[in-house]
């Protein structure tokens, strides 16, 4: 059994309702009074953290680097990588209003270290209780050193990793003493489509990495990571906006205030769905056990001394009597005395 992680007093891990994560990332557009809503509306929803990302564009990108081409999709615009997520940076002046508000809402505030080494710093001096790493910087091993050394938690982001990648991040964070890490399975690609979400690897990454594992979701609506928690996904990210309307790479793929609402609904509840590896009656289901199940009665009157016959014999509700097992073994034997049609049998009437 996996150890559980602590998160601002919130135990995240096996058995535990999967924590959900607000992605903000960078649907703020750079402007505070937006970030300070998508934080009003992550709480309102019921999401335990929220997610930004750290980074200026020179830390990040050459200027040569060109955008992808969701992002080319999203905004309609022709444009270098470094262009579009300059307009993308958050004010590192806004970081103490953005950090206190969201312990005004409670919700545990967290941010990519998307600029590397430098974002990591800035955000241990803002006292952040965890990290994350993007999928673009699972095979960055010196960031993961860097960060691991922290002993912090971090949460890994695996889009476009091979397991061989993933269980060498891991080694790497292990190796500079840390443990506490929640790897996000993730398909890049915005909105990403859900037949190539593979949730079905999140029980392997699990057996094999031996760590907690949740999901990053970019797909539309909540089906997918709603069958994420079903598998095991102990922490769930969700990209949300307040408008898919609004100018920016990854608002048109990302949930709106209502959905996100609906996610963290469905899968809170999943543990309790799931319940324990354990077969047997429910509660609600052990009244109905002497109504539903079946015993032996008599299929027409049977006189003293009859012989107990296929013929003479039903199976019938209900269960209150001697149980269908016996059937087999009462054919042939002698009734006591005389029994009138559907009476239950007891072990009293036969000789």
């Amino acid at each position: 059994m996996l150890k559980p992680i602590i998160i601002n007093k919130v135990a995240i891990g096996p058995g535990r309702k999967p924590y959900v994560v607000a992605e903000i990332g960078v649907n703020h557009n750079g402007r505070l009074d937006l970030a300070l809503k998508l934080i009003d509306a992550a709480a309102k929803a019921g999401a335990d953290a929220v997610k930004f990302q750290t980074f200026r564009a020179e830390e990040v990108t050459t200027v040569a680097t060109p955008i992808a081409s969701y992002q080319a999709k999203n905004t309609g615009r022709k444009q270098s990588m470094q262009a579009m997520i300059r307009k993308l940076e958050l004010n590192e002046r806004f970081y103490p209003r953005l950090i206190s508000h969201s312990r005004k809402r409670k919700v545990a505030f967290f941010s990519a270290a998307q600029g590397g080494f430098v974002s990591v710093d800035l955000l241990e001096r803002l006292g952040v209780p965890m990290f994350k790493i993007g999928s673009g910087d699972l095979t960055n091993l010196p960031l993961l050193r860097y960060v691991a050394r922290l002993k912090k938690p971090i949460i890994l982001g695996t889009g476009m990793a091979t397991m061989v990648e993933i269980q060498a991040a891991i080694k790497t964070m292990k190796g500079a003493g840390n443990d506490k890490i929640i790897v996000l399975q993730c398909t890049t690609d915005y909105p990403a489509d859900p037949r190539e979400a593979n949730l079905a690897v999140i029980p392997e990454m699990i057996k094999k990495i031996k760590t907690l594992v949740g999901y990053s979701d970019h797909t539309m609506g909540i089906r997918v990571p709603l069958m994420a928690a079903t598998l095991g996904a102990c922490m769930i990210e969700k990209h949300f906006t307040l408008n898919r309307g609004l100018a920016g790479p990854d608002h048109k793929a990302s949930a709106t205030p209502a959905e996100l609402q609906q996610l963290v609904k469905a899968v809170k509840f999943v543990p309790a769905i799931l319940g324990k590896p354990i077969k047997r009656p429910s509660r609600s289901e052990l009244p109905y056990l002497p109504l539903i199940r079946k015993s032996v009665v008599a299929a027409r009157d049977i006189a003293k001394g009859e012989k107990f016959t296929r013929k003479n014999l039903a199976i019938k509700r209900p269960g209150t009597g001697l149980a269908p097992r016996y059937f087999d073994a009462l054919i042939g034997r002698i009734a006591k005395r005389d029994l009138p049609k559907d009476n239950l049998i007891s072990l009293s009437d036969v000789k």
